[in-house]
């Protein structure tokens, strides 16, 4: 038996429930909402978080998360990145030493900065050290659900776990490249969605194309910068879990991260977009996150900066385009 277990079924989760079913012979998808667990059993769909796609029969939902994770051999998690530490803590007495852990979520623990696999590591460790990768790149959920081609990165230092899931995730329109260095990834993966609102302000002020290109080459080179200095490898952020990942957050108009900072740059306050919104857009915690972790290590992130101004201190998003522009020349 191939068993994958799948933590949380909003929008990304459970396209990778239904892409992923082709490869394993049980696919369990742990549901928050009873009620939704329910329906999605019941009709085979999950019309709250992706409509219109028929999961396959060997998809079973559940609120179980003991149940979930019973007899699996990879349990992959795509739960929002402020309830990680939560829920891995309670799936911990059930996890077994022989399971591969893979991180979908995209983000950073706000209080601690740590990356998502770090916070697997602190939870897992008191019983046994788990393995961990991650799993990134230029992926919208309902384009994976169509089954449209897209490339992928799954990273570990773990050498062996990589390659093992690459073997157990790839398929014809799913392709899975390794990686060695999940601290460049992760970084890349949550520092993309600041990018991302950013990119929404400038759409949502009306500009054009060469302020988009411009806002992506130096944003890409902020997330570079922060990403060495934690650690990671400025050739990892060049491939598709850097610049592929930004890129298409920036430009896609499925982008939740984006759809925020249009609104923002409409003149909309952060408050009244939330209000509106079913599921998380990771760059508004992240934000504050990454400017905290950038002071950390002594590196410069203006753009987060700025966007950690309009998000939180109310700051106009033509001031800060203008603050952006008005810093000090500079060589490149």
């Amino acid at each position: 038996m191939n068993r994958l277990a799948v933590i949380g079924a909003g929008s990304w989760g459970t396209a990778l429930a239904l892409t992923l079913a082709q490869k394993h012979s049980s696919v369990r998808l742990w549901v928050y909402e009873a009620d939704l667990a329910e329906s999605i059993n019941r009709t085979r769909a999950n019309d709250v978080f992706l409509p219109g796609f028929t999961l396959p029969g060997n998809v079973e939902a559940g609120t179980d998360l003991a149940w979930t994770v019973d007899e699996a051999e990879t349990v992959l998690g795509v739960m929002p990145s402020h309830h990680a530490r939560s829920i891995y803590s309670r799936l911990a007495p059930h996890v077994a030493p022989d399971m591969l852990f893979v991180s979908a979520t995209k983000g950073l623990e706000q209080d601690s900065l740590r990356r998502i696999s770090e916070v697997i590591g602190d939870v897992i460790k008191p019983r046994f050290t788990p393995r961990v990768g991650v799993l990134s790149g230029p992926t919208f959920a309902r384009e994976i659900a169509r089954g449209e081609p897209a490339a992928i990165v799954i990273s570990s230092s773990d050498a062996e776990l990589a390659r093992t899931i690459q073997q157990r995730f790839a398929g014809p329109s799913w392709r899975l490249y390794t990686n060695a260095d999940p601290v460049g990834v992760e970084i890349g993966a949550a520092l993309k969605n600041v990018i991302a609102i950013a990119a929404g302000v400038c759409a949502g002020l009306g500009l054009g194309a060469n302020t988009m290109a411009a806002l992506i080459t130096r944003g890409l080179a902020e997330i570079t910068r922060l990403a060495v200095a934690a650690g990671g490898s400025a050739r990892t952020l060049a491939g598709l879990a850097g610049l592929g990942d930004l890129v298409l957050t920036c430009n896609g108009e499925l982008s939740r991260n984006r759809s925020v900072g249009y609104q923002l740059g409409q003149g909309k306050s952060l408050e009244q977009i939330l209000s509106g919104m079913r599921m998380v857009a990771e760059g508004v915690q992240t934000t504050s996150a990454a400017v905290a972790l950038a002071a950390r290590h002594g590196v410069e992130v203006p753009i987060a900066a700025q966007m950690h101004a309009v998000l939180y201190e109310n700051k106009p998003a033509r001031a800060a385009l203008r603050d952006l522009m008005e810093r000090s020349l500079k060589e490149e």
